[in-house]
């Protein structure tokens, strides 16, 4: 194709939206009003609602972590601590974040919560350290 035939060619669309025209006189607060849906007179504040605070509904969950929280925590804050977290408790000679992990989550001081679906929709919320962690794995971390 020859550069004159593409310039003759219509690019448009065919059902390209008309632009509405603006009237002589009116100002342009009064075109922007126009497209406004709000009633007038109705101001809306976002700065008036104040954050409601999570109403505390008895627990339908149970209060013991899962093997799979267990390793999820761990191992989540183990990378945390291998890039320079700081560290929630005081550290006697440990090196490898793995057990500085699991150190943290015997003295109760990692610093998650940890969100429960339910099958509702709805959620809850449990700090590490309101849940109960079994004997069975606390003797391998070393707990008492």
């Amino acid at each position: 194709m020859a550069d004159d035939d593409y310039n003759e060619m219509d690019m448009g669309y065919e059902d390209e939206p008309v632009e509405p025209e603006i009237e002589e006189g009116a100002e342009e607060e009064d075109v922007e009003n126009a497209n406004n849906d709000d009633l007038p007179g109705e101001a809306v504040e976002a700065d008036d609602k104040e954050e409601q605070a999570p109403v505390e509904r008895p627990r339908r969950t149970s209060k013991f972590m899962t093997k799979y929280e267990r390793a999820r925590i761990l191992g989540t804050r183990a990378v945390q601590i291998s890039m320079n977290a700081p560290v929630m408790v005081e550290l006697q000679g440990e090196t490898d974040p793995l057990e500085i992990a699991m150190k943290e989550l015997r003295e109760r001081k990692v610093p998650f919560t940890i969100r429960r679906y339910l099958p509702d929709g709805s959620y809850e919320d449990w700090g590490v350290d309101e849940l109960i962690v079994e004997d069975s794995w606390k003797r391998q971390v070393g707990g008492n």
